[in-house]
């Protein structure tokens, strides 16, 4: 049977209010993303909602995670902020090879919100309409052991599903070394069918070429068979993101 998308909506805010909390600052285009990743469920939606707001009011009570709040994970300037896809979508750039694994696990978590939140800010058209995705590049070229961080990955993606849902448009991973391959395998146990189908690996030229049409070659960079430059994330100023508190 169909699921009426306005009734499901109704039935979400019934129940965000019966969970105790409420909806009214949110639009329909946030909370369907909601209902999309429990499967138009009002009741399912309503809950992992719920739990979005307490997450973003205990984990980010500014609004914002500042920069002066990840320095050492911004210093390997590995982020890259590029513009928007053909789709509209704002492509963001992991340079693996930048990245080495820290102990300072809070600083980590905190900057996936940072990036995540400046990316999809990245793409505001004045001010959030709720349904904006992103396009996330993973570049695995040059990396070595000392590169791989699985927590890191795990981080990310965990992130994404309980508190971003439906933002990832999709996830392009170039240059997958060998060795790789099996830390893959164990990062994806952890991914939702869902999200595990927005997951290209580029493999081949007929992938990469499609991967360079839906990004489009004035924002993906010229190593990537582009035109532009890479802009690293602290070097985009963006004026409805503040870069600090």
């Amino acid at each position: 049977m169909e699921i009426n998308p306005e009734m499901a909506l109704t039935q979400m805010r019934e129940s965000v209010q019966k969970l105790g909390s409420s909806a009214e600052n949110h639009g329909d285009q946030t909370l369907m993303r909601f209902l999309i990743a429990r499967s138009m469920n009002p009741e399912k939606a309503a809950k992992m909602f719920v739990q979005w707001q307490k997450w973003r009011a205990e984990f980010v009570p500014l609004g914002f995670i500042p920069e002066s709040q990840v320095p050492d994970e911004l210093a390997s300037r590995k982020i890259y902020l590029q513009g928007l896809s053909r789709n509209g979508h704002p492509v963001m750039i992991v340079k693996a090879c930048k990245h080495f694994p820290s102990g300072d696990h809070p600083q980590l978590k905190k900057f996936v919100v940072h990036i995540l939140d400046k990316t999809i800010a990245s793409s505001f058209k004045g001010k959030e309409i709720g349904n904006e995705k992103l396009i996330g590049i993973l570049d695995l070229q040059q990396i070595t052991i000392k590169n791989i961080d699985a927590r890191a990955l795990i981080t990310g993606f965990q992130f994404l599903q309980a508190y971003y849902p439906e933002r990832l448009a999709k996830l392009f991973i170039l240059s997958m070394p060998w060795f790789f391959v099996s830390v893959w395998r164990m990062v994806s146990r952890f991914l939702e069918k869902a999200t595990l189908e927005k997951v290209v690996i580029v493999t081949n030229e007929e992938e990469h070429k499609i991967f360079l049409e839906e990004i489009g070659e004035d924002v993906l960079p010229e190593e990537y068979g582009g035109q532009a430059k890479l802009v690293a994330l602290q070097d985009v100023i963006l004026e409805h993101f503040p870069a600090e508190n």
